[in-house]
């Protein structure tokens, strides 16, 4: 055990931070496009605050469309683009636009679910107040729904450390890319085990946290 970790400690330490640098880095950017799409589709739905139904059935398509098509051919796919974007579609940084395009319309859906867990009465209320528009997403829909979108968050960055090993596939580094390498191509059985325990620990821990953060914020705890 010795020999191993001082032959390959520093390299899955390396890979670990690789790999939660690509997740918590493509989860914020993704929540900062995320959240509005969420907001918008919710709020443009039959019988919302601004119903439009053109723009919701494109939105609802743009959402589905993204969500259809596997991570590895988008990845692929978005090779140009990320090029164009970032100068590279390797490593870490080449990894992040295929990974926030990949989990914004996952978030987006999940916004979504969470606004619609909101009773109408709660609305109805705000409104009735003199409420405007923006301050019933803001203090009244976004707040209300804290606890379930911080779920939404760690659900999120779970699946996003799923997908940042799957990129490793293609040259983006961190654990995905060392299990390919050694894992896989040089028959390393040891090296694929020590990565799949540290991925096992994250999401653990992230699972954990998440699940902390939300009752931290849910009034029903306090």
């Amino acid at each position: 055990m010795r020999e191993f970790f001082a032959e390959y400690g520093q390299l899955l330490i390396d890979g670990t931070l690789a790999t939660l640098a690509m997740t918590f880095i493509s989860t914020a950017i993704t929540y900062v496009f995320g959240v509005p799409l969420g907001v918008l589709v919710t709020v443009t739905a039959p019988g919302s605050l601004k119903p439009h139904r053109g723009l919701n059935a494109v939105l609802g398509w743009i959402v589905n469309i993204g969500r259809s098509i596997p991570f590895i051919i988008l990845l692929v796919a978005l090779i140009p683009v990320t090029r164009l974007i970032v100068g590279t579609s390797l490593g870490t940084v080449g990894a992040i636009v295929p990974l926030v395009v990949a989990a914004t319309p996952f978030v987006a859906r999940m916004v979504e679910s969470s606004l619609a867990e909101l009773g109408p009465g709660v609305i109805e209320a705000a409104l009735s107040y003199g409420a405007s528009t923006w301050q019933v997403i803001w203090k009244v829909m976004l707040r209300e729904s804290l606890p379930s979108i911080m779920r939404g968050v760690s659900i999120t960055l779970i699946t996003l450390v799923g997908y940042s090993a799957m990129a490793g596939a293609v040259g983006a580094g961190g654990l995905g890319d060392i299990a390919i390498r050694y894992g896989y191509y040089r028959y390393q059985d040891d090296v694929m085990i020590a990565t799949i325990v540290i991925l096992i620990i994250l999401v653990q821990l992230i699972q954990m946290s998440g699940d902390l953060a939300a009752r931290a914020l849910d009034k029903r705890n306090r």
